[in-house]
């Protein structure tokens, strides 16, 4: 009984994981779909403000 208590989550991860990747592999991700990299930023992001004010 022990051994199966500690087989069973072992083997549902391996199963997990076999779909997975049977999914990437029977459907790719359409080139289209994919997302375009960020822009960077064309001027430098202004500094903090200052210190804020103390809590009364």
């Amino acid at each position: 009984m022990v051994l199966l208590a500690a087989l069973i989550p072992i083997l549902m991860l391996a199963a997990v994981l076999a779909l997975g990747r049977y999914e990437e592999v029977m459907l790719p991700e359409p080139e289209g779909d994919r997302l375009e990299p960020a822009a960077l930023p064309t001027a430098a992001s202004p500094a903090p403000a200052g210190t804020p004010a103390p809590s009364p």
